[in-house]
């Protein structure tokens, strides 16, 4: 038995980089008024740079970025959930969903291996709501979420409360994410992890799902 492991934002769901023209368009703002692009044009975003070093976490990067957005409305926002509700809640989350994800998802279930979530704040920039409109969660065996455990990756906690969960051994694991702090977090606790490339996420899911298939 083997399982994979996926981060939901930006693994799962398209990135809020990738969808600024619909953001703009649920927030009224004009088009190209969203500048920064994160890891699609590093050159554009010298906050993402610095997160990238570990000068700051990826939770100030979004209070910061959440901060800017609700300016530009004239609005005071302080909480990441303030801007993703706003930007996503009214349109069909499926929108989002990557469609390389539920394919990699009907894949490892059809192959009957274990599926699990593994998030730093997917009720917490989501609302505890959300999950409840995405009708493919159901498939999952396990969502690991820190909103609740407090347990973020990198730290070990994280990886092993879904070993627990799944009652399966840390090298039956593959994860996929798209933050390489939080890949090598899971391969220093004898995890299988695979950092995804929003520009190219295919190119991901196809290598955990051909490590799965690669016998012990």
């Amino acid at each position: 038995m083997r399982a994979l492991v996926l981060d939901f934002g930006s693994v799962i769901s398209r990135s809020l980089f990738e969808t600024h023209a619909l953001t703009e368009l649920a927030l009224g703002l004009p088009a190209g008024s969203l500048k920064w692009r994160g890891p699609l044009d590093p050159n554009t975003d010298a906050l993402w740079r610095a997160m990238q070093r570990d000068e700051m976490s990826e939770r100030d990067y979004w209070r910061f970025r959440t901060r800017e957005v609700g300016q530009l409305l004239g609005e005071d926002w302080h909480e990441m959930r303030d801007f993703v509700i706003r930007a996503r809640s009214t349109r069909d989350p499926m929108e989002i969903i990557r469609p390389e994800a539920l394919h990699a998802i009907a894949q490892a279930r059809a192959a009957g291996y274990r599926l699990a979530v593994l998030s730093n704040e997917l009720d917490l920039f989501y609302g505890a709501d959300f999950r409840e409109r995405l009708p493919f969660l159901k498939e999952f065996d396990a969502i690991v979420d820190a909103t609740y455990s407090g347990l973020l990756k990198p730290h070990p906690h994280a990886y092993q409360a879904v070993e627990v969960a799944l009652q399966l051994p840390a090298a039956a694991c593959v994860l996929v994410d798209d933050q390489m702090r939080n890949v090598l977090g899971a391969r220093a606790c004898g995890w299988h992890a695979v950092q995804l490339d929003v520009r190219e996420p295919q190119q991901a899911f196809e290598q955990a799902l051909a490590w799965l298939a690669t016998p012990p």
